[in-house]
């Protein structure tokens, strides 16, 4: 049995934290041999340049890469989800551009689909938003270090984050599959199997309603969240939903698949042209409102149109109670997922 040194690993620890490579908790020390294992389960060339900031004028590779995923806490047979991860963010236009250091601070919603959420341990189901489970904390935690040390962008230095999310760096999802009434949300973009869909979001908000059997009901409530203006700062705003179990069965019961679903939030989605002015969200800042010009009763909506691109749909969380999340698109969404590929060897786990 190998003997452990805590000391030498506290040192290790210490040691990344005095270097600045930190986002606050402890790091794993990415030894030459365990990154050579993280590197030895993907078909890329270490040097090769997985992304570039023009504005920075940096450039990141396959092994810097690999080397924050193994800091972050990722078994090797995670990285090739971390790099389809990372080449489905970059699709986003904000992320090659000023995303990563916008004052929202946005945060990447990643929703995995397939075997593998099974295979590696992903949770699906209860407080699939929040801590507890390996790949969904570590793999969502490399992207954040990818950034900050494959970037340089650090809080209150080229980050420049008014406030934040709290879940910034944690939002890594799967999908209940299982217990979903639709086909899985990648197969809806025409990728089967295993497979990352990913967006950068302005925040969270959770609907909790339980208290209910009307589908129309359901959604009006959901219709009012995704409609606040609070949330508007251009012409539209795209969202998304992550319904619980029992709130996407309500709603495939009363015959509403995705689509119908998209067609009546974005008929019902929205405010009255003197709502928005009441909160001074006239034209003048970019949002619909109508400075005057148009009867204060007429209806801006929030969706620009019933197109998936404008409205996310996916399943997650346990079937415990109806409670439900609303997410908001940072800007606009590729709406498109991407095939994970198949690790190049077996039995990386360690």
């Amino acid at each position: 049995m190998t003997e452990l040194d805590p000391d030498a690993a506290q040192l290790a620890i210490e040691h990344c934290y005095t270097q600045g490579w930190s986002d606050g908790l402890p790091l794993v020390p990415a030894t030459r041999a365990l990154v050579d294992r993280f590197l030895a389960t993907v078909d890329k060339a270490p040097d090769e340049v997985i992304g570039h900031l023009p504005q920075l004028d940096r450039s990141l590779t396959v092994e810097t890469a690999a080397i924050n995923a193994a800091m972050a806490g990722c078994l090797p047979s995670y990285f090739p989800i971390v790099l389809a991860v990372w080449e489905s963010l970059c699709r986003e236009r904000t992320t090659t551009g000023g995303g990563w250091q916008s004052t929202s601070g946005p945060a990447p919603l990643i929703i995995v689909n397939g075997p593998i959420r099974k295979e590696l341990g992903f949770n699906s189901a209860g407080g699939v938003f929040g801590p507890g489970f390996r790949p969904n904390m570590t793999i969502a935690r490399a992207i954040g270090l990818i950034v900050r040390n494959g970037y340089g962008i650090h809080p209150h230095e080229l980050e420049q984050a008014t406030q934040g999310l709290p879940g910034r760096w944690q939002i890594c999802l799967g999908e209940n599959e299982e217990e979903s009434p639709w086909a899985p949300l990648a197969e809806t973009h025409g990728v089967t199997g295993n497979a990352v869909t990913t967006t950068l979001l302005r925040t969270c908000e959770y609907v909790d309603n339980r208290h209910t059997n009307s589908a129309e009901q359901l959604l009006a409530d959901f219709a009012d969240t995704i409609g606040r203006s609070g949330s508007w700062i251009f012409t539209h705003a795209g969202a998304g939903i992550i319904f619980c179990p029992e709130h996407a069965q309500l709603l495939a019961n009363a015959g509403y698949d995705r689509d119908r679903i998209r067609e009546w939030l974005w008929e019902h989605a929205g405010r009255t042209s003197a709502q928005l002015a009441a909160v001074g969200k006239d034209a003048k800042q970019g949002v619909r409102a109508p400075d005057g010009t148009l009867p204060p009763d007429e209806f801006q909506r929030t969706l620009a149109s019933a197109d998936p691109k404008n409205l996310l749909i996916a399943v997650a969380g346990a079937r415990n109670a109806g409670i439900s999340m609303v997410v908001r698109f940072f800007a606009d969404w590729s709406g498109t997922s991407l095939a994970i590929p198949d690790p190049l060897t077996t039995g990386a786990q360690a």
